[in-house]
């Protein structure tokens, strides 16, 4: 968990500023429109308001600005006069707070909305900037969660502000794509927008951060009958397309509707043509839904790690050889898909905590060594912090049991199942994985290395910077995963390829010895390898 005091200033105030050359694009599309009313909700220095007074046709436009910290408001004031706007206000304050009073009163007061809104997190808002976000989301009849950001608020809100055809454009968080707290604002845009177009770069525009940015371009619809256009997503490598003129990107780019629309928008990310193709492969009576074939449970929860994942120096300090069991639970201690003893070895010997200690008894059962080591937790109040502290007693760690399969919560190329085949734990930094019916947990571990089920996670994952990707088990449950009949399971193969191979070659290998009995052939396996590097390495940012 990241907690307030550990941010920098600039993370809690948002404060990402957009360079000119991107001000200038996304302030050239909305000025087509001739806007006679445009917002900025977060202005900050005012690189925006320069935008608009350079690229309007309307030299009398009205501007609406808004900016929570005085110093910036002043500078966004000095800006937007020195650029010659004539009719602009500069207000200082919260513009949810202002915009919540406009919402209910269903006022459509702007023509357009440009900027780049605050990527401040939730938790990291103040008691009243919280509140102003949970109001957006009521007010709108939108799910709210905590987990969100402040600017799916500030799209929420600058959206429903438009009048019918007006336009946003935005610099906001790549997430917006794939994030679980974004789909409220996900299918809100995709209600009340004739089309969204996200431009979408290689690189990283902000220094100093792994934070991905997008521009964002939405046309209102004239009504709300008049039928979707769906999301489009162009890809973007350097600078080249701010030579390009806006409009025609926008109109050019060709949407994608339906399931695409209504949750996460990563298939915007296919070309028509491989879209089809993918979706013709996962209509194979052979390839499930994962859900359909295994069940997934997150690992062992602790809530002191430090004190229950052990070391053998630490087992033998406190002579604790009677409570400790083997685990795993980072992708260091497991660099293919099976654990043995062997690997297990590997671990101890390199010094890895790989031992689990699990104490299930009361304290006065227990001789001397226990006691003190127990008593050096609660010297570090070990049994204060809130997973251990609502148990009793605190050291006795609920739900552990061993499963047949681990699987990883977060890989850097393509997720993997794990064989576990010494019976390991694994804490919540890994799943617990159980086959359904008589599916063979080995067979499933090894149908699992395809690409077919490798898309299905950049699909269906989320991730962050540094470009990680992670899946939660509800994201998991929606994987496409191949079980053909006939498939002749190599695990020790697989095993060293993948200690040994990149990963394409890999999921080129091994998708050709699985979807080979569903009828691909290496072409159609080599084309499905493609689609999945453009999205890893997309992810990656490559």
């Amino acid at each position: 968990m990241k907690f307030k005091a550990d941010q920098t200033t600039q993370k809690l105030r948002g404060g990402y500023y957009t360079p000119k050359p991107l001000a200038d694009y996304v302030t050239s599309w909305v000025c087509a429109i001739n806007p006679e009313h445009i917002a900025e909700p977060s202005c900050g220095d005012g690189v925006f308001l320069q935008s608009i007074a350079e690229k309007t046709l309307n030299k009398d436009v009205q501007v609406t600005a808004y900016e929570l910290f005085d110093v910036e408001a002043e500078k966004a004031r000095s800006r937007a006069a020195e650029s010659g706007l004539n009719n602009f206000q500069v207000n200082e304050g919260d513009f949810l707070d202002w915009a919540n009073i406009a919402l209910l009163e269903k006022a459509h007061p702007f023509d357009a909305v440009v900027g780049n809104p605050p990527f401040i997190r939730y938790q990291f808002l103040e008691k009243e900037f919280q509140l102003n976000t949970e109001r957006v989301f009521q007010t709108l009849g939108l799910k709210f969660t905590k987990h969100t950001n402040a600017w799916v608020p500030f799209i929420l809100a600058s959206i429903s502000l438009l009048r019918p055809g007006g336009r946003l454009g935005m610099v906001i968080p790549s997430e917006i794509v794939h994030v679980l707290h974004a789909q409220s604002l996900r299918t809100y845009l995709g209600t009340e927008c004739s089309k969204v177009v996200i431009i979408d770069p290689q690189e990283i525009w902000f220094e100093g951060t792994l934070q991905g940015a997008v521009i964002i371009m939405a046309e209102k619809k004239m009504d709300f009958h008049e039928p979707t256009q769906g999301v489009a997503i162009e890809s973007v490598r350097g600078f080249d397309f701010l030579e390009t003129d806006p409009n025609q990107l926008f109109e050019n780019a060709v949407g994608i509707n339906g399931e695409t629309v209504a949750g996460k928008w990563t298939k915007a990310l296919f070309s028509p043509e491989d879209l089809a193709f993918y979706n013709d492969i996962c209509r194979h009576d052979d390839v499930h839904v994962y859900s359909e074939i295994a069940t997934v449970d997150v690992g062992i929860v602790t809530g002191a790690n430090k004190f229950f994942l052990i070391d053998d120096e630490t087992v033998k300090q406190h002579k604790l050889h009677k409570y400790v069991h083997p685990m795993f639970g980072r992708s260091e201690h497991c660099k293919g898909v099976i654990y043995d003893e062997a690997q297990h070895q590997s671990n101890k010997d390199s010094g890895n905590p790989t031992n689990f200690l699990l104490l299930e008894n009361e304290l006065d059962t227990y001789p001397e060594n226990v006691k003190h080591y127990i008593a050096q937790g609660e010297q570090e109040d070990l049994h204060k912090r809130y997973k251990c502290r609502i148990r009793k007693p605190w050291y006795k760690v609920p739900s552990v049991y061993a499963t047949t399969i681990g699987m990883l919560k977060r890989c850097h190329d393509a997720p993997r199942l794990i064989s576990n085949q010494i019976s390991a734990y694994t804490t919540d930094t890994a799943y617990r994985i159980r086959p359904l019916g008589n599916i063979d947990p080995d067979t499933l571990v090894y149908c699992f290395i395809n690409p077919i089920t490798a898309i299905s996670a950049e699909l269906n994952g989320r991730y962050y910077g540094g470009g990680v990707l992670e899946l939660v088990p509800s994201e998991i449950e929606k994987l496409w995963l191949p079980i053909p009949d006939g498939v002749d399971t190599q695990l020790a193969l697989l095993d060293e390829e993948i200690r040994t191979l990149p990963m394409e070659e890999v999921l080129r290998r091994n998708g050709y010895r699985v979807l080979q009995h569903i009828g691909l052939t290496e072409q159609d396996v080599e084309r499905l390898v493609q689609i999945w590097s453009g999205f890893r390495d997309r992810r990656q940012r490559k």
